[in-house]
């Protein structure tokens, strides 16, 4: 049901053109306004002494400020401002098995940072300030589905993790779900086959970050039937579907947790409390948390209304970057078996210092007059027969205001070198989904690389 799903398009509730249409349509209908203010006028949100931002709730997020103390990199001090929210979402998605074929309940959902508005998110996207309705709005639609799941309505159930340069020690329960049971398809909702969902994937922001990351878990090898049988997968569709099954790995797994444990106990990460109003080379005005150099981000405070959300009208703070960013993976055949080339990246908001990265995860070059990182200029220099994926993809839009990355996914040629720097390894997509059975281990950043692998 779940291979049928993802390898095809033909769907007869909703055609994937249909699909485009319905999310253009929706952004033409529906009331958007977002405007910026002074955090002075953010209703519902106050200023400490200390410059720090919070809900006058004490619940949802608060911006604060961070003292970062690291011997990892070339800068081991810093302080900036970050967003720290505790609570533990949902980012749910049901399933249904119609007709042999494994269908999305998927929802046309507008945040006030999506680049476009409205994106195709998951059936439930809530915090637990949102789900336990402190805004006094309404219940988020198909919650009960989520919070009355037993186990065998349980496809996948993990706690992930955020972006770790932006949220400190951030979770959200990524949870899939199958029922038998006929479901009310709400406005603003469609069934939609994992084949398009990933086809969408490779159009500029389209589907958004919590789709990408509650799909980046469903391992696609534990239902795969012997590859003779995998009729309608391209070529290199099965070399990805090789790559989640065999045994046969350039470094073994044992030799990967023992790099990252290794790493792990060599950089020292030390995050504590500072005040926003003491933070060397950032400011803050009264419509901003901005660095004095422009560089990398800064912090606005918005009033939003949106006619179709829980809530019509609300004030919040939102992260705007400087800067659009670059994700990319190298994959190479080792051996006749793909392999990408994971990093060992060390953010300041991580839960556990370090996690595994795409290849490269950077800001433009805009921001590098020196010091590119590895492999920069080999994903940017790329031959257009080496890009299997190129797409402009949205970071979370409920804390993020127009930020985006280029997601790209690269094919090494043959010269490319097997020996790596000390942080860089080479893993099968057998062993990346070992890691991603377990919470904390890939990045965001990864794991959306990882959603949109296509297999047709």
């Amino acid at each position: 049901m779940i291979i049928r799903s993802l390898l095809t398009e033909d769907n007869p509730f909703n055609s994937t053109d249909e699909i485009r249409e319905w999310i253009k349509r929706r952004n033409r209908e529906v009331t958007v306004n977002v405007e910026q203010i002074p955090f002075a006028e953010m209703k519902m949100w106050h200023s400490d002494e200390d410059g720090s931002v919070h809900h006058d709730s004490g619940k949802f997020f608060s911006i604060v400020g961070i003292d970062v103390k690291t011997d990892y990199g070339t800068n081991s001090h810093w302080r900036q401002p970050i967003i720290n929210q505790p609570e533990v979402g949902y980012l749910g998605i049901l399933t249904k098995v119609i007709d042999g074929v494994l269908y999305c309940l998927m929802q046309a959902k507008i945040e006030p940072g999506n680049v476009n508005c409205v994106q195709i998110s998951p059936t439930l996207q809530a915090t637990k300030s949102n789900y336990s309705r402190v805004h006094a709005g309404k219940s988020p639609n198909y919650l009960e589905y989520f919070v009355n799941a037993k186990p065998e309505n349980i496809i996948l159930d993990q706690l992930q993790s955020e972006q770790g340069a932006r949220f400190l020690r951030k979770r959200n329960r990524n949870i899939i779900i199958k029922v038998d049971e006929d479901v009310e398809v709400l406005p603003d909702f469609r069934w939609m086959t994992l084949g398009q969902i990933k086809e969408l994937m490779h159009e500029d922001n389209m589907v958004n970050m919590d789709t990408r990351t509650v799909l980046s878990g469903l391992k696609i090898s534990d239902y795969v039937t012997p590859l003779d049988g995998l009729n309608g997968m391209s070529e290199f569709g099965r070399g990805l579907i090789l790559s989640s099954t065999t045994n046969h790995s350039y470094i073994s797994t044992r030799d990967h947790l023992s790099w990252l444990t290794s790493l792990k106990a060599k950089y020292d990460l030390m995050v504590t409390p500072c005040a926003v109003s003491d933070m060397p080379g950032w400011k803050k005005t009264e419509c901003e948390i901005v660095r004095e150099d422009g560089k990398y981000f800064k912090i606005i405070g918005v009033n939003v209304t949106i006619s179709n959300r829980e809530v019509a009208t609300w004030c919040q703070p939102l992260v705007q970057p400087m800067q659009d960013g670059l994700c990319a993976f190298i994959i190479k055949k080792i051996n006749g078996v793909y392999h990408f080339l994971v990093q060992a990246k060390l953010e300041c908001g991580n839960f556990d210092v370090m996690e595994l990265a795409p290849t490269v995860q950077c800001l433009t070059d805009k921001v590098y007059d020196h010091d590119k990182p590895e492999f920069y200029d080999y994903v940017v220099n790329a031959r257009p027969e080496q890009v299997l994926i190129d797409a402009l993809q949205s970071e979370e839009g409920g804390r993020f205001y127009h930020e985006q990355n280029r997601n790209l996914l690269v094919e090494a040629d043959d010269n490319f070198p097997l020996e790596l720097p000390p942080r860089y390894t080479w893993m099968t997509l057998r062993q990346i989904y070992k890691f991603l059975r377990f919470n904390n281990y890939l990045n965001i950043q990864a794991r959306s690389l990882i959603s949109a692998l296509n297999y047709k």
